[in-house]
């Protein structure tokens, strides 16, 4: 049994992350949905993943989840793929910046929930939020200038972090976030990129929807 479970394409960040990877090398596994925060979420998950989150590879007797672990499996199992930048140098600094974006970030994650199909106002600016949005235009512009020569993305060719860096690139958009022109960019050769081309897509024709109020997060049908 070969299977890829991934949460809502429009709103789970961490499931985008190790998909567009996926389908990056061809990988040749199911795709299945469990859409996020229905009273039968948790169950459903439960039944296969021992973290009860998304995303989750099971692979024939291998299971993997989290979104990194899933990245770096497929590093190994598709070694031609070019899921990591070749050189030692460059494929270091896209670890490390793609490290930072897993553990990092929280204020942006909190302000600016991930929603590729829908455009909202921008956030309050408070100096946490401003940090953030700081540090992560410098990672762009500062890898660009220093490994990106050869192509329009982080390390010139398409790689992992790009794909870790994809749902930051739709919330800068979604909620219309400051950036430089260099990040600006950036920006516009991830959104053009067809995995991503084909992610948006599949987000606005997603039937489900999720709501953030003061009470938390609610599921609805579209």
């Amino acid at each position: 049994m070969r299977r890829f479970i991934s949460g809502n394409i429009n709103y789970s960040s961490w499931s985008i992350r190790a998909l567009l990877m996926a389908r990056h090398v061809g990988l040749d596994a199911k795709e299945e949905i469990v859409p996020l925060d229905f009273p039968e979420t948790t169950e459903r998950l439960a039944a296969i993943s021992p973290t009860r989150k998304v995303p989750l590879l099971i692979w024939d007797d291998e299971t993997v989840w989290d979104s990194l672990a899933i990245i770096e499996w497929l590093a190994e199992h598709f070694p031609d793929k070019d899921v990591w930048p070749a050189e030692a140098k460059a494929r270091a600094r896209a670890r490390a910046i793609s490290a930072e974006m897993h553990s990092g970030f929280p204020t942006l994650r909190k302000a600016c929930p991930m929603d590729i199909r829908s455009r909202h106002a921008t956030p309050e600016l408070t100096e946490a939020l401003k940090s953030d949005i700081a540090r992560i235009d410098r990672i762009w512009t500062e890898t660009r200038e220093a490994f990106g020569e050869g192509g329009p993305f982080l390390f010139g060719d398409w790689s992992a972090a790009d794909a870790v860096y994809a749902p930051v690139v739709t919330r800068f958009r979604t909620y219309d976030l400051p950036r430089s022109d260099r990040a600006q960019a950036y920006m516009d050769a991830v959104l053009a990129h067809p995995l991503m081309q084909t992610m948006q897509e599949e987000a606005e024709a997603e039937p489900w929807g999720i709501t953030y109020g003061p009470d938390g997060r609610k599921a609805w049908m579209r």
